[in-house]
């Protein structure tokens, strides 16, 4: 059983959510009084409270797995890291879902409206991470803590718990800005009260703001390595800043390839170092001896129960057990992952991302981790028929030995980490941004970097590649076998142009078997329509 939440009980963050209702309410984004002042009375509630903006990113709501903080959305779809991963990959070429609930299909036929329950969850979740981030921010004032006696070494331990905020809020604006790109927007200053609600805040704008705040509470954060497990540090800013960088020119027309060299550089020079096996960064024991990931969402499946997160991962990627070889539906066993009650029969991969490996196996390239065998076709001529598209298998509830992680957690619930940073992303923007033109790099490096994956890959050198063929669109080839299902995909195929457009097609591309283009308008998802009619001061996203 893991210590989630760095040791902080369950149980107190689930009593303290319970102060949080997220309805129209979350378009007054400070919520100055989301928790009762009562539990910053000392420097332990401060930590106990920092422990309920992690906790967001972990659980749903306050009553359990079938529970949610978001009103009018279905509990898994208003958990973050399901949201996410439903608009970054099943709108690409990376994932298909057989499932008919309501959004689903819109992502793979491309035509999502502002009612789509899976963009209303994603951009409630964001922002009532905000919500909870403001609240907490509010409390750490000098003026606050001088209140409460809470001097001395509590003190700087809460400017730490500040900084992090700031970063988590920063995040999660991170996310609206690539997905939504005007969203509303407000700070812990923001005024707050029944007739006001938070101004719309352009793209562009967006960035300097996130920007400026990593910037900002980078130096306000703990150093690399030495915070808890699950808490960000000085890495996770700086690699949300390489990141951020690496779109830039998407988001505000400007590139800034030299700033995402110079961030990711921080990253790769701060002592991280690549897992052994990559099939590991992704099993039931991946939060021990891991070099490799800067900040990861722990969970665990007898505390942190939910059906978003890894739980989501796995189960929609496997079938129960009941099903035999060849049946419809058939792929494999929810039992050999770990989840023997689970198993849901949803995502698996489109023909276009087993064909990026030399063979859809680890025969090879050990990161194909799909299911290739009798019963299972790569061609998808019906999206409903799970066996349709092979299997990805690349999240598991199985640990590094090989037994079940968590075995007492119900069958269905995961305790496999889900990595939102890591070095091998970081190795993959540096070597990006010198082929885009960045200053402060050197293509050696790049292409050091980039075989360092691979080695890794291969289990040695035989697939390292040459300086000549380092180029651009190697390079989002790469990202593919490197970090698939990961939630890269759709914000990499905006930055190479090839999301909306007919030049790159995948099945299913905009509702046809073979595909084709659609608007570039789908670019960018629309406002949710809950926003729009709840806060006047937003205007639709251009398009929709």
């Amino acid at each position: 059983m893991k210590n989630i939440l760095f040791k902080i009980p369950l149980s107190f963050i689930v009593v303290t959510a319970a102060f949080v209702s997220c309805n129209k309410d979350l378009n007054r984004l400070p919520a100055n009084t989301v928790f009762s002042d009562s539990v910053y009375s000392n420097a332990a509630g401060y930590k106990l409270e920092l422990a309920n903006v992690y906790g967001g990113y972990v659980l749903t709501g306050v009553s359990g797995p079938g529970g949610s903080d978001i009103q009018g959305v279905d509990a898994g779809t208003s958990d973050f890291i399901r949201c996410l991963w439903n608009v970054q990959e099943l709108t690409t070429d990376e994932a298909v879902c057989a499932w008919g609930d309501p959004g689903v299909p819109d992502f793979h036929n491309m035509n999502w409206t502002a009612t789509d329950p899976i963009l209303i969850g994603l951009y409630a979740r964001s922002l009532y991470q905000v919500t909870l981030a403001n609240d907490f921010i509010t409390h750490c004032t000098a003026a606050a803590l001088q209140s409460r006696n809470i001097t001395g070494a509590d003190a700087a331990n809460i400017a730490y718990y500040k900084a992090e905020a700031r970063f988590l809020r920063a995040f999660q604006y991170a996310t609206l800005m690539d997905a939504f790109a005007n969203p509303a927007f407000g700070t812990e200053t923001t005024p707050v009260g029944p007739l006001s609600f938070p101004k719309q805040i352009q793209r562009a704008d967006l960035f300097k703001y996130v920007e400026s705040e990593l910037l900002s509470c980078d130096s306000a954060m703990v150093a690399p390595h030495q915070n808890e497990y699950g808490r960000a540090d000085q890495a996770a800013a700086w690699a949300l800043l390489a990141r951020i960088y690496l779109n830039a020119e998407v988001y505000t027309g400007t590139p800034r390839y030299t700033d995402a060299i110079t961030y990711a550089s921080k990253v790769i020079n701060a002592g991280y170092s690549l897992m052994p096996s990559y099939a590991n960064l992704f099993k039931g024991d991946n939060n021990l001896n891991n070099p490799e990931v800067i900040l990861a969402i722990p969970y665990d499946g007898i505390n942190t129960q939910t059906y978003g997160g890894t739980t989501f991962l796995v189960n929609s990627a496997c079938v129960n057990s009941t099903y035999t070889a060849g049946a419809p539906g058939y792929a494999m066993s929810s039992a050999n992952y770990g989840v023997p009650s689970g198993g849901w029969g949803g995502n698996r991969s489109t023909a276009n991302l087993p064909a990026l490996f030399p063979t859809p196996d680890t025969t090879v390239d050990k990161r194909a981790i799909f299911l290739n065998t009798t019963g299972v076709t790569k061609t998808i001529s019906n999206i409903a028929q799970f066996n349709q598209g092979l299997p990805v298998i690349k999240y598991t509830n199985i640990t590094s030995a090989g037994v079940e992680a968590e075995p007492n957690a119900g069958g269905t619930f995961v305790s496999t980490d889900y990595p939102l940073f890591r070095l091998g992303e970081q190795y993959l923007i540096y070597a990006e941004a010198v082929l885009r033109g960045g200053a402060g790099g050197d293509a050696a490096t790049a292409l050091n970097y980039i075989n360092l994956l691979r080695t890794r890959a291969y289990g040695n050198t035989t697939g390292n590649i040459s300086s000549a063929d380092l180029t651009l669109p190697f390079i989002l080839d790469e990202r593919g076998r490197e970090l698939y299902w990961e939630c890269f995909r759709r914000t990499d195929l905006v930055r190479f142009n090839e999301f909306t457009s007919g030049s790159y097609l995948w099945p299913w591309k905009g509702g046809v078997a073979s595909g084709t283009g659609v608007d570039s308008h789908y670019s960018i998802f629309p406002l949710p329509i809950t926003d729009l009619q709840a806060n006047s001061n937003l205007t639709q996203n251009k398009g929709y």
